[in-house]
């Protein structure tokens, strides 16, 4: 079996030694860097799978770095747990935003991160076998592709983090259908993941923010939660909007390898 890689990204070198330890004695497979710099070079280089990144970084900070991970194309879907001494909710906020999956704050347990990190290993198999051969939802302009963890609108791909897309796949997947932050938390980010409630909200705002225009198809649930607005109550029917309305999981013709 393949170990999971983690790059840590830490400019103190003695909290880079103990999480560098702990995650070798948990059968992680381990690498370093100790300024911005030297971690996009080596997230790029490595492709790790999980970054553990410092905020407080020399050279370039750590929420200039996660921006820059999130537009590279082979560190785009890492994910990205992020360290600092800072844990005011708008210091938080500017992180997820800036494409963080998690956020720790410093002093932290080593125990904690662990399992933190765990939860994002966890989050990146896939659910089942089914999950794996569906490969489009589309729904009202939207694409969400599976296959690649892209979502596009009028072919044109929109960049969001882990976290981001999975809470859009789960609402997506189901027009109409109201989900509490809790069961966005069990079904998008994995039962496991230690985050607090308010999380769901910073990551719908910035899923609406990017979505533009068709920001409103993300509705608030008073009292409840989230849910994606039905087709028959999205206020628009041109045709081009019935020809896009929800669609069942379809699967890629072309996935077995035949040819058309």
């Amino acid at each position: 079996m393949t170990k999971t890689k983690v790059l840590i990204i830490e400019d103190d070198h003695s909290l880079s030694d103990i999480l560098f330890y702990n995650l070798q004695k948990e059968g992680f497979n381990v690498f370093r860097a100790f300024d911005g710099r030297d971690g996009i070079e080596q997230a790029v280089l490595k492709q790790p799978d999980i970054i553990i990144l410092d905020l407080m970084l020399p050279r370039i900070s750590g929420m200039d770095v996660c921006r820059h991970l999130r537009k590279q194309k082979e560190t785009a879907k890492a994910g990205i747990l992020m360290l600092t001494a800072r844990g005011e909710d708008v210091d938080q906020i500017e992180g997820f935003s800036a494409g963080a999956d998690d956020y720790v704050v410093k002093p932290y347990s080593v125990r904690v991160l662990l399992e933190r990190v765990r939860a994002l290993q966890r989050r990146r198999k896939p659910a089942d076998e089914k999950s794996e051969r569906v490969q489009f939802i589309d729904c009202q302009g939207i694409r969400v592709d599976l296959r690649r963890h892209e979502v596009s609108i009028g072919g044109e791909a929109l960049e969001m983090t882990r976290s981001e897309f999975n809470l859009l796949r789960t609402l997506i997947a189901e027009p109409g259908r109201a989900f509490d932050r809790a069961e966005l938390i069990e079904s998008a980010l994995g039962e496991d993941t230690l985050v607090l409630e308010r999380t769901i909200d910073v990551h719908i705002r910035a899923i609406r923010r990017k979505l533009g225009d068709l920001a409103g198809l993300i509705e608030t649930v008073r009292g409840v939660g989230y849910r994606f607005k039905e087709p028959s109550t999205a206020g628009d029917t041109s045709s081009e909007a019935v020809n896009h309305d929800a669609q069942p999981l379809r699967e890629d013709p072309t996935a077995d390898g035949s040819a058309q």
